[in-house]
């Protein structure tokens, strides 16, 4: 059996899932307390590295210290690769010197730079000295790229071939060298100038005779990364056009590295989780390992704007203390038109951002979403007027009352339709992140219409 294999976690059953056993973590816990390291290395050795970081994640700060020290030199570097950023930092002090050291010249020149980039200076100097001198110069190299740039993302570690190679030429070399990535999906072809023309899957080659020319099985699709490229484009570019990999170039066209699918996949994950934590205002990095203080600081910028709107939204009411005063029925019913609207608003929010986000919303198709889904919250609008309209007139026996919850339902949805993809594609026009800055605007817009339209008909019907 294989080292991969060891490490392959079990495929679930019906009844299970991925999630890590109870009875196994409550096995490593004792281990851990009663210090016995042949036990909890016995117990980890066949957990695959992202369940151990998914079990340093999910223990508190005490017991992970422990655990930490006492696995000791088993320590791998996938299992660092695969922490969340804000733990990293921490198990990377408890670690001894000679372990980290050892733990980190096994990983890719990838995985070392996604290691130090967060780090602080101490920390990203004690990593780099352990490496080779290659190795240090690349990973260097790499952290002088833009943050959040294919250079961050790429590793240095390439398989190309001259152009004109054939099938035999291939397998000879990679037989013969001592220096292959431990992973790769494609034979990069390269012209004399060192400029990736072609990539040949590995299938390709090993299917293939041995006299046949490489740029024969070369991919149709073939696409090239500039270093420079921001990372969510490059994930972009994964996803769109079906990539295993890709080559990376400098600004003279050469190939300096390669960019491969996990790594990708990795970037639209975040991505992912960054816009749905933004969305709620939660920040972008929250993480369940944060501390109360950390957590604390994270959310409060985000209160404060909400605190902000409602009060907003508090004086629109202000305006029509009259009308409230003469009709209590009003307030009981107009925190239902506000929340109808924002939920409204929140759903065309979501939507537009994650169509944003994909690139599936442009200039070309914009006017038709919107329409849509001002007409979406148009006949939702209807269909609720119609029951709050007969609730308003059983509950409090005025039908004027009815038809004006109504009437304002109707409007507020509508303008939440409206609200919820129109400010979105409004934000991005100006440079600001959607999913950052939409969620207050639009729930603003929802309650400050919903307020306006109910309580301003109800002053002109009612009274």
């Amino acid at each position: 059996m294989t080292e991969t294999d060891q490490l392959t976690p079990p495929i679930p059953s019906d009844d299970e899932d991925y999630s890590l056993d109870a009875k196994n973590v409550s096995a490593i816990l004792f281990a851990v307390e009663t210090g016995n390291r042949d036990q909890l290395v016995d117990l980890l050795e066949d957990m695959h590295a992202a369940d151990i970081a998914d079990l340093l994640e999910q223990v508190n700060a005490y017991d992970r210290r422990r655990l930490i020290q006492l696995y000791d030199r088993e320590f791998d570097g996938e299992i660092l690769s695969e922490l969340e950023e804000s733990l990293r930092e921490d198990v990377i002090s408890v670690l001894r010197p000679e372990t980290l050291a050892e733990a980190v010249r096994d990983m890719e020149s990838d995985d070392v730079v996604d290691l130090v980039e967060d780090l602080d200076d101490a920390q990203q100097e004690a990593i780099l000295e352990v490496l080779e001198d290659a190795d240090r110069v690349a990973v260097e190299q790499a952290l002088s790229y833009p943050e959040f740039s294919a250079g961050r993302l790429m590793q240095r570690e390439t398989v190309w071939a001259p152009e004109h190679w054939t099938v035999g030429d291939a397998i000879d070399y990679m037989r013969n060298s001592e220096e292959l990535p431990e992973q790769f999906y494609h034979v990069i072809l390269v012209d004399p100038r060192m400029r990736p023309v072609a990539n040949v899957t590995l299938g390709k080659i090993m299917g293939s005779p041995r006299e046949a020319p490489l740029k024969n099985l070369s991919e149709e699709m073939f696409q090239v990364i500039p270093v420079a490229q921001d990372e969510g484009e490059v994930a972009y570019a994964f996803n769109q056009y079906h990539l295993i990999s890709a080559p990376v170039v400098d600004e003279d066209e050469r190939l300096i590295g390669v960019i491969t699918i996990d790594d990708a996949m990795a970037v639209l994950d975040e991505e992912h989780e960054e816009d749905i934590l933004r969305l709620a205002g939660v920040g972008d990095e929250s993480s369940l390992s944060d501390s109360v203080m950390e957590t604390t600081k994270q959310r409060i910028p985000w209160l404060a704007v909400n605190l902000v709107t409602s009060i907003l939204a508090s004086l629109v009411i202000a305006q029509f203390e009259e009308t409230l005063a003469q009709f209590v029925a009003l307030a009981i019913l107009m925190p239902i038109v506000a929340s109808m609207g924002g939920n409204a608003g929140t759903q065309s929010l979501t939507v537009a951002v994650r169509a944003l986000a994909t690139k599936d919303l442009t200039s070309s198709n914009l006017w038709r979403v919107v329409s849509r889904e001002a007409l979406v919250g148009l006949f939702n609008g209807i269909v609720f007027a119609i029951v709050m309209g007969i609730v308003g007139v059983i509950w409090f026996g005025t039908p004027m009352l009815g038809v004006v919850i109504a009437v304002a339902m109707v409007i507020n949805l509508v303008v939440a339709g409206l609200a919820g993809t129109g400010i979105p594609v409004l934000l991005e026009k100006i440079g600001v992140d959607p999913a950052l800055a939409s969620g207050a605007f639009v729930t603003t817009v929802t309650d400050v219409v919903g307020f306006f339209a109910f309580l301003a008909l109800a002053g002109a019907v009612l009274l």
